[in-house]
């Protein structure tokens, strides 16, 4: 487990650092999401918590719970750092969207 602020740094530093387009690959595991869960998928990259993602949306944050731990199973990923980490790389989000 990461400090936030450390988190935060590393989230930073690979925005910064020099795009190389969005592969086929990504953009193809990015298409297996629902319209949801890949809105989900932004609000996590911007940072909200499962409960502000819930009030964004207007569903119960056992709802968000159920998008985040699909998006997590379809994209292949641990945790929410990596999904942060993912939507960047995909395109989904960049640096200042939040």
């Amino acid at each position: 487990m990461l400090a936030p602020a450390v988190t935060r740094r590393l989230i930073e530093d690979l925005v910064r650092r020099p795009s190389h387009g969005v592969t086929p690959r990504l953009a193809m595991r990015l298409r297996e999401l629902t319209s949801r869960e890949t809105e989900t998928l932004r609000l996590v990259a911007g940072g909200l918590s499962n409960a502000e993602i819930a009030a964004e949306l207007v569903v119960s944050e056992h709802t968000v719970k159920t998008h985040v731990s699909r998006i997590l199973n379809k994209l292949d990923l641990r945790d929410r750092v990596q999904a942060v980490v993912f939507a960047y790389e995909s395109g989904l989000v960049a640096a200042g969207d939040a």
